[in-house]
């Protein structure tokens, strides 16, 4: 039987042709550098397997989404992942707000993005604002929205499901350090900021479950931990996709 191995994301520092440090779900470690790469690179030597990464570029997928838009067979599709997840290139994690769902995102890498299709806008319209949804809108929709606005390609906005009273210390620390500011001075209602032709980004499973979006990311709720290191970790798992997010906005109509 194949052992099996957790998937880490390779996300490396300081990597060369003798190894490099990653973060994965073990901490910060050592790896080997050309031997982690072409796994990488073998992973993504699939048309199917490239579809697959394609289609969690956006935004990431239960299997069984995935499973749709990809139009595979279970059995296929079980075996893609497997050679992706044991690569680094795709994680799994459990819903935050329903431990019997999973979902499926990007190990963002520098690799991973280059690979990524470059035609993300095509003909489609550029939405009329991005809405960054969770559950508190103290944290984790705060960070992405600011990070959003501050290209200033299209309006943004952020609001939660149940919100609030204030934006958490932390978050504003933690945009403080980065250079950037809130779009907004406090946390807002869903049902009162959502409008028509909104681009909605649910960067919470709690609200994506209850609510919906356009668009879902994962993210682990950094008030959870209550650390600086964990806003920070927030921060860095929201960047790329907001980076690929604007070069699509900034691409389209």
């Amino acid at each position: 039987m194949r052992p099996h191995r957790r998937a880490e994301c390779r996300a490396s520092y300081g990597a060369g042709f003798g190894g490099g440090w990653v973060f994965s779900q073990r901490g910060l470690r050592y790896i080997g550098g050309v031997t982690d790469r072409l796994a990488v690179l073998a992973a993504l030597a699939d048309p199917h397997r490239l579809a697959l990464v394609d289609a969690l570029a956006d935004g990431d997928l239960s299997p069984g989404q995935l499973a749709a838009r990809a139009e595979l067979s279970s059995s296929l599709l079980a075996h893609h992942l497997r050679v992706l997840e044991d690569a680094g290139v795709v994680t799994r994690r459990r819903s935050d707000a329903d431990g019997r769902r999973s979902y499926l995102t990007l190990a963002w890498s520098p690799l991973v993005a280059a690979a990524l299709d470059g035609d993300r806008a095509g003909d489609a319209p550029r939405p009329a604002r991005v809405l960054f949804t969770c559950t508190a809108n103290s944290a984790r929709s705060q960070l992405a929205a600011a990070m959003l606005g501050a290209r200033r390609i299209v309006p943004v906005a952020s609001a939660g499901t149940a919100p609030a009273a204030r934006i958490h210390p932390l978050a504003l620390d933690e945009l403080g350090r980065r250079g950037l500011e809130p779009v907004a001075l406090a946390p807002a209602a869903l049902d009162a900021t959502r409008e028509p032709g909104d681009l909605v980004i649910a960067v919470c499973d709690l609200a994506y479950e209850d609510c919906g979006g356009d668009l879902h990311w994962s993210i682990p709720d950094p008030v959870a931990e209550g650390t600086s290191r964990a806003f920070a970790a927030a921060f860095d798992a929201l960047e790329p996709r907001v980076t690929r997010l604007a070069a699509t906005l900034a691409s389209s109509l």
